[in-house]
C-alpha cells in the first residue's frame, strides 16, 4: 500500500488534490496495487465526487452527534467516503488513551485505523492497542532529503519484527522518495509507505507514483 498525504500543501488543495487523487487512481488501478490519497478534511467530498481514488482522513475526533463545535464526527467523515484515516501523526500528536479512543472508533465504524509512531518505544505501546497498521516515521526525517531506509535501515527491520503481528501491519514513512528507498523498505518486510511532499509537490504526480511502484515489483 501507498498512502499519500497531502498535509496543507499549497500545492495539494482544492482542485489540486483532485489532480492528484486522479493520479492515484490511474496508477492504483494500472499495476493493482492499493494508493490511499489523504487531503484535507475540507477537499474530502470534493475528491470523492471526482474521482474514485480511496481516501483516508488526515484525522478525526471520536465526538458523537452534538453540540461539538470544531470537532470532525468520525460517521460524517465516513459519509463523506473515507474508508480510514492517520492518527497520531507527527503533527498532530495524541496520548495513547486519545489513540485508543479513534482505534476503537475506526473498529466500530469498519474504518482502517493507520496509528503513526515514531520510535519503536512508542510502537510498541502502540501495538497493544490492535490498529490495523503501524507507521513508522522518524520525525527528524519527515520531509528531509534522507529517507528512513538509508539513514535507519535497521528501524525498519526492528518494527517488523517487534510491531508486525496478524492483526496489524508495519508501514515506513519519512524522506521516501525513490524506487530504491521503497525496494529496501518492502525487502525489509514492510507492508507500504507514506509519502508527502515527494507526490503533493510533483509537477508529475503520476510519474513519481510510478517511481514508487516499481521498487514494490523489484524487491532486493
Amino acid at each position: 500500500m501507498i498512502i499519500v498525504n497531502l498535509k496543507t500543501y499549497e500545492e495539494a488543495h482544492g482542485e489540486k488534490s483532485v489532480r492528484i487523487a486522479r493520479a492515484c487512481e490511474l496508477v492504483a488501478k494500472k499495476h493493482n496495487i492499493r494508493i490511499v490519497v489523504c487531503p484535507q478534511t475540507v477537499d474530502i467530498r470534493l475528491v470523492k465526487s471526482k474521482t474514485n481514488a480511496e481516501v483516508f482522513a488526515q484525522h478525526i475526533d471520536t465526538v458523537p452527534f452534538g453540540k461539538y463545535t470544531g470537532w470532525i464526527n468520525p460517521e460524517t467523515m465516513k459519509e463523506a467516503g473515507i474508508t480510514g484515516t492517520l492518527i497520531n501523526h507527527s503533527e498532530h500528536k495524541l496520548s495513547l488513551d486519545e489513540i485508543r479512543k479513534r482505534v476503537e472508533r475506526c473498529r466500530e465504524l469498519g474504518l482502517v485505523s493507520v496509528v503513526c509512531a515514531d520510535s519503536i518505544e512508542e510502537g510498541e505501546r502502540i501495538k497493544l492497542l490492535q490498529p490495523d497498521y503501524i507507521a513508522i516515521e522518524p520525525p527528524e526525517l519527515i520531509g528531509s532529503d534522507i529517507s528512513v531506509s538509508t539513514a535507519k535501515p535497521e528501524l525498519i527491520r526492528d518494527a517488523v519484527i517487534k510491531l508486525q503481528t496478524p492483526k496489524t501491519k508495519v508501514l515506513v514513512g519519512a524522506g521516501v522518495r525513490t524506487e530504491q528507498d521503497v525496494r529496501v523498505a518492502i525487502s525489509l518486510g514492510a507492508s507500504g509507505i507514506l509519502s508527502a511532499s515527494e507526490i503533493s509537490k510533483s509537477p508529475d504526480p503520476e510519474r513519481s507514483l510510478e517511481i514508487f511502484v516499481k521498487g514494490f515489483k523489484h524487491k532486493l
